[in-house]
């Protein structure tokens, strides 16, 4: 039979993705708007959709383990015992999803008896015997005994495929030995012992070596060492091992290949349980009728005559206010072109006037330095309202023509992120759907995906046109909804007011200026560093006795694991020793090599992010660097810095801080660098009503010092740096809500000893842990927390059945209203800086905001007098029971600053 007659049956190992979809990492708990779990289904049957979608098969099987015992029970009565029993929140899960998947027509098999494993294993053998080409979707590594010149495994959540040739690369032995691999290494998993201390990499030598399991119990007394001893230890048991991991391949299945045929979807069954569930993208495929919102009555015009240009003028002069955006050829606001301008008047009425499509057979266009020259000075009419979706970056478009846009009145974006930070992005396409229930045409709609999009000057006028008049229309319908929810609360509206508008023009200021670079330092510290990490690269491989990739976690996983038996701290979801920093921070304490392996990783990332990149980002006009400053990503109201990021340069390495020496201040100029000390801790002390927190602050005292001494029974004057540094991490650490657990992992030192040194610090502070309950409580009753200007934290998973989850939440409620309202302090001060810098300070610019500090550039001649001016307006920022204080520091660079 030719590959083009033969047929494909796809089986799927559903109770493999039913846990992997459980215990995915999601960044939220996602449930239904009832609040039922959900999380299962919804990864479950996206993923069974894609692979239908991708694979198209001819027949398919979703097979689930039946409940009950199954034949390995009787084999070994300890078989999976040492499982923990499901989360009741998985358990609702497995009916509602096996009855969507026969909703959608597909074949639904659990068999008593056996696993889904062995029904797999079985339909698999039946069907390529009968020639059929067979895919089993699956993640589980047992599966792999399966695979020959007919079977093929491929794992849909992370696109690999697994055929005979794959087999070997990953496991070094092939599929017909795969049974012998896994009853060496035993699986804790299920509870089937193997050989203590023989991982895959012992195991596949071994089988290379003696050919089969048997092959190497006959060879037992060959082996020499602690693991020679191991194995012959478990000789007796390594049989049952080897029975207990085989998949059965005969079942009584009771169903026959040829009958696992997809039917036609139950398309009202879906249409409930999708609308049940909150699946609204998949409602609306299935129920489209009821579904999709209609679309609004509008009237789009593109404009490429000048007596339409005119008419549109004479609207805009008529109106109070209109809804603008911009189109052009990049993201990159310093690179891009204008392509073309969308107007907006009233909803429904939007025109696009395009300026510089250039593609073959495009028609005439109105003359772009016409058409900015006639809207000039409406754009830069402060008495003109402007409102738009991420306004900030058409401001900076203007300003490549040399238009300042003025009168910028309203952010929709903004609107939506003051409103709710975590309920949705809040990016056009999303807020549509979220808010109106409407599906915009999409970017990629009209201009592909991946290497070949098109730029927007390469789009059909038709095409470009009524995406971009409704980018305009859909802006101005979300700004009459978004400020009508805004009005009904005073405090929310004053943060979008009085804190994010305001700050807008200032971020515009910052990023246009930009910061200096020295590119060719940074060119000096890559080679230095590069030669360092080279050094360190030929320690660490002779700690470990070989050459192997570092950049690889499965490589270092065998290495530390395997070959160095070093002590596994902690798994991945996946069941395999996980090498996460932190777990690899825990054994640098005692063992060489994780050292190593982290001081190879922070180099790497210190090139690879930073000293090869920042050149990269130089632009050519300006010969500096200009990041985005985003206002509408961080929960908690923080400001983040992308392309390039300048807010995550590490300062506790002293390579990481040399990075900085390369942010360097222009001719006759300094760089002046103010930091609030403390800020978060002066917000607790506020926000608690501690007595004794609040009199260190007045005394002037260091709290980390006062804290020591509390806690360590010491006097003030004789604490010890040690002591001082593990008081810090329990000051930070606690009013974030970390366990004693946590404390004690942190400082190295018994649960026992950490939780002492909790109750201390809460004796000495009660009204810090009053505060911390209190915050809980008001979360849990009203599902957000508030900074103390009235921005809001929704925390939907305050009350989520999964412990995890929930906790995560409650620390969340305790830390979001510092740093929420250290983010609004920071951003009042930057509001009352600029403010200032524009009617008094002409030779003092600011160029960088990073996190709770504020770099300028600074004239020689006036940086003392610009130090204590901006110092003023930063502890003038917020009214605090506790004052605010501000570090200050100048130099030619901006490590010299500090």
């Amino acid at each position: 039979m030719n590959q083009e007659q033969q047929k494909k049956l796809v089986l799927v190992d559903g109770s493999s993705y039913l846990f992997r979809a459980f215990y995915a990492r999601t960044g939220t708990d996602l449930s239904s708007p009832t609040g039922f779990p959900t999380q299962a289904i919804y990864i479950v049957i996206n993923m069974l959709r894609k692979l239908i979608k991708d694979e198209a098969p001819d027949r398919i099987a979703v097979v689930f383990d039946a409940s009950g015992k199954t034949f390995r029970d009787e084999l070994y009565p300890e078989y999976k015992a040492n499982r923990e029993a499901m989360p009741d929140d998985l358990r609702k899960q497995i009916e509602p999803l096996h009855e969507i998947i026969r909703a959608m027509g597909l074949p639904l098999l659990c068999v008593d008896g056996v696993e889904a494993d062995d029904v797999i294993g079985t339909l698999a053998r039946e069907a390529s015997a009968g020639g059929y080409e067979v895919l089993i979707s699956t993640s589980d590594k047992d599966m792999a005994q399966l695979v020959n010149d007919k079977v093929t495994l491929v794992d849909t959540m992370n696109n690999r495929t697994l055929d005979e040739d794959g087999v070997v690369d990953k496991f070094q032995v092939r599929a017909d030995q795969i049974v012998d691999y896994l009853a060496l290494m035993g699986d804790s998993s299920d509870n089937i012992p193997g050989v203590p201390k023989v991982g895959p990499k012992t195991a596949a030598k071994w089988i290379a070596e003696y050919g089969s399991l048997d092959g190497v119990i006959e060879h037992a007394d060959e082996i020499s060492g602690k693991v020679g001893e191991n194995l012959r230890a478990s000789l007796d048991f390594l049989p049952l091992s080897y029975e207990l991991a085989t998949i059965k391949l005969d079942c009584d299945t009771g169903f026959d290949v040829e009958a696992l045929e997809a039917q036609p979807a139950d398309v009202d069954a879906l249409a409930n349980y999708y609308r049940e569930f909150g699946f609204n993208r998949w409602y609306e495929e299935v129920a489209p009728g009821d579904a999709a919102p209609a679309k609004p009555d509008a009237d789009y015009a593109c404009l490429l005559s000048e007596a339409d240009f005119e008419d549109w003028l004479g609207r805009l002069d008529k109106a109070a206010s209109f809804a603008i955006d911009t189109e052009t050829t990049s993201i990159d606001y310093m690179r891009a072109e204008l392509v073309g301008i969308s107007l907006c008047v009233e909803t429904g009425e939007a025109c696009y006037i395009p300026l510089a499509h250039r593609y073959e057979g495009v028609p005439a266009q109105l003359d772009k330095a016409m058409v900015l020259a006639r809207l000039k000075p409406i754009l830069e009419d402060p008495g003109k309202a402007k409102i738009g979706q991420n306004l900030k970056y058409d401001a900076h478009i203007f300003l490549g023509e040399s238009i300042r846009l003025r009168g910028i009145a309203h952010d929709t974006m903004l609107e939506s992120y003051v409103l709710n930070s975590t309920a949705s992005r809040h990016n056009m396409d999303a807020l549509a759907k979220f808010y109106l229930d409407y599906d915009t045409i999409h970017y990629e709609d009209i201009a592909g995906r991946g290497a070949k999009q098109k730029t927007f000057d390469q789009i059909e006028l038709e095409v470009a046109s009524d995406y971009a008049a409704e980018d305009a229309d859909i802006t101005l319908r979300l700004h009459e909804k978004l400020s009508a929810e805004l009005a009904a609360d005073e405090r929310l509206l004053a943060v979008y007011s009085d804190i994010e508008m305001p700050l807008l023009d200032v971020l515009l200021d910052v990023e246009r200026h930009g910061v200096l670079i020295d590119e060719k330092m940074l060119k000096r510290q890559g080679r230095e560093i590069d030669k360092q990490r080279g050094e360190i690269e030929q320690k660490i491989y002779a700690e470990a006795g070989q050459v192997f990739n570092i950049g690889s976690p499965k490589q270092i996983q065998e290495i530390l694991f395997d070959k160095l038996a070093l002590p596994v701290l902690r798994k991945t979801p996946g069941g395999q020793p996980s090498t996460a920093e932190d777990v690899l921070e825990e054994l640098a304490a005692e063992y060489e090599i994780p050292r190593l392996i982290l001081e190879y990783r922070s180099l790497t990332k210190l090139l690879s992010t930073y000293i090869d990149k920042l050149p990269q980002e130089i632009n050519p006009a300006t010969g500096r660097v200009h990041t985005n400053y985003q206002q509408a990503v961080a929960s908690t109201g923080r400001l983040s810095s992308t392309s390039p990021n300048l807010q995550n340069i590490p300062v506790r390495t002293a390579e990481g801080r040399r990075i900085r020496e390369a942010f360097v201040a222009p001719e006759d100029h300094k760089i002046l660098a103010l930091d609030y000390s403390q800020i978060e801790l002066r917000i607790m002390a506020h926000l608690s009503g501690d007595d004794s927190l609040r009199e260190a602050f007045a005394r002037g005292l260091d709290v980390h010092r006062a804290t020591a001494a509390e806690v360590f029974g010491a006097e003030l004057d004789a604490v010890t740096p040690d002591q001082r540094r593990a008081a810090k991490a329990i000051n930070f650490g606690l009013i974030y809500g970390m366990s004693a657990f946590g404390l004690g992992r942190q400082l190295g030192i018994p649960r026992g000893e950490a939780q002492q040194y909790v109750d201390t610090y809460f004796d000495r502070y009660p009204g810090v842990k009053r505060y911390m309950e209190e915050t809980k409580d008001r979360a849990r009753e009203q599902g957000y927390v508030e900074t103390v200007y009235g921005r809001r934290l929704y925390l939907p998973d305050i009350k989520a059945s999964n412990v995890n989850v929930r906790q995560y939440a409650e620390r969340t409620a305790i830390n979001a209203p510092m740093q929420g309202t250290a983010a609004d302090i920071i951003k009042r001060a930057m509001i009352r800086v600029q403010h200032w810098i524009a009617d008094e300070a002409p030779d003092c610019r600011m160029i960088m905001q990073v996190h709770d500090e504020l770099v300028f550039e600074v004239a020689d001649g006036e940086v003392d007098a610009c130090r204590d001016a901006i110092a003023t307006r930063m502890t003038g920022a917020a009214d605090l029971a506790v004052d605010l204080v501000v570090d200050a520091g100048v130099g030619a660079n901006w490590n010299e600053a500090h």
